[in-house]
């Protein structure tokens, strides 16, 4: 049986896909079932929160595969992940972590995966560390502006990165799950496209039909004021602002060809990942505003 912690989400939203279409035995975790629907109805549900750890014994009974996304700054969900599943006999994890990890020194988003990773392997079962860098998914994050003003504001300027789409995520993680031999890896994972901000935008706005004005920010600083306008905790913010000048000073964009050795295929293209998502940029565009 193969738990999947944030279902719910853009990747395992992805990855519970993969895994039915291959046939695997699946369980679900999520806080509210009703978040599930559309997902595919063999699958198990459990509700539990990984951040009420009683919660977890009947979601992880039964469980030999482990896929463990967890969000935020801390390690409390890792740990009480980890210990559900030592109790209950899980063989292999495979640990959603960010290329950040690889970096050198590690910036301080990296820093939290970092320690989430540390937390795992010295559990004791074996993992697999699927480390993606920037995903497309993030692009949504845009909406709001592109709804309220049709435009996007562009926090890293010359800055490039080689996006990747939440769905070869989940097969690269789907393939971890389900075959063997890749306990014990380390599997850095990128888009093999580099973009600015704004070619980005050139592209969703070439898909909608629509013009997109961009708007380059000041500050790194400004960019995370912006998105958090009534304060985002210290630490985030740190994180942010340093996150967001690293992405600056790389002209080049970070890539890796993992994708295609493991999938055997290039990573999905930012411009099918917009044809997939026009609708929602789209209906953003003409809102009312």
């Amino acid at each position: 049986m193969i738990l999947v912690t944030g279902a719910t989400g853009h990747i395992g939203r992805e990855l519970t896909r993969e895994l039915d279409a291959k046939g695997a035995p699946l369980r679900l975790l999520a806080r509210d079932p009703a978040r599930a629907a559309g997902l595919p109805e063999r699958a198990e549900r459990a509700v539990g929160d990984l951040g009420d750890p009683a919660t977890l014994t009947p979601a992880f009974d039964g469980v030999d595969k482990l896929f463990l996304l967890t969000q935020g700054i801390g390690t409390d969900h890792a740990e009480a992940a980890i210990a559900a599943a030592r109790t209950a006999g899980v063989r292999h994890i495979v640990h959603l972590s960010s290329a950040h990890v690889t970096y050198d020194p590690i910036p301080a988003m990296g820093r939290w995966h970092h320690e989430r990773e540390k937390l795992i392997r010295a559990c004791g079962i074996p993992a697999t560390f699927v480390r993606p860098g920037g995903f497309m998914t993030n692009a949504l994050d845009w909406l709001p502006t592109i709804r309220t003003g049709n435009y996007v504001l562009d926090p890293v300027g010359p800055g490039r990165y080689a996006p990747i789409d939440a769905a070869d995520i989940a097969a690269v993680a789907a393939l971890a799950l389900t075959e063997t031999g890749h306990e014990g890896q380390e599997y850095v994972i990128t888009g093999d496209e580099t973009f600015t901000i704004a070619e980005q935008v050139r592209i969703i706005a070439k898909t909608i039909g629509r013009d997109i004005e961009v708007r380059e920010a000041a500050t790194p600083a400004e960019a995370v004021r912006f998105r958090f306008p009534h304060g985002a905790p210290p630490a985030l913010a740190a994180a942010l602002t340093e996150g967001l000048t690293l992405m600056r000073a790389d002209t080049v964009g970070f890539r890796t060809d993992t994708v295609e050795r493991l999938l055997g295929r290039r990573p999905r293209t930012f411009a099918d990942w917009c044809a997939r998502n026009a609708d929602a940029f789209r209906e953003a565009a003409i809102a009312p505003v």
